[in-house]
């Protein structure tokens, strides 16, 4: 299984508050108003609603990322040495 993370890009978050609204588990406000994920990682019976935030967000401001597309990145900057 693969661990997905996600994270809000602040500079991109207009504070709409879909996220919070779709997974209140994983987002949340911080004290300035903009949404941030509350989690390193992604528990795997939330994935399917952190999916459903990172659509519902009209400015793709949450990133996904996974671990094993960091470790494919580090492969290949290893061949490329």
């Amino acid at each position: 299984m693969v661990a997905i993370r996600v994270y809000v890009d602040p500079d991109l978050c207009i504070s709409c508050g879909a996220c919070i609204d779709t997974c209140p588990e994983i987002f949340h406000w911080d004290e300035d108003g903009i949404a941030e994920a509350e989690v390193d990682e992604v528990p795997e019976e939330l994935e399917d609603l952190a999916y459903e935030a990172l659509d519902s967000c009209p400015t793709d401001a949450i990133i996904e990322d996974s671990e094993e597309e960091e470790k494919d990145d580090i492969t290949l900057a290893m061949k490329k040495d």
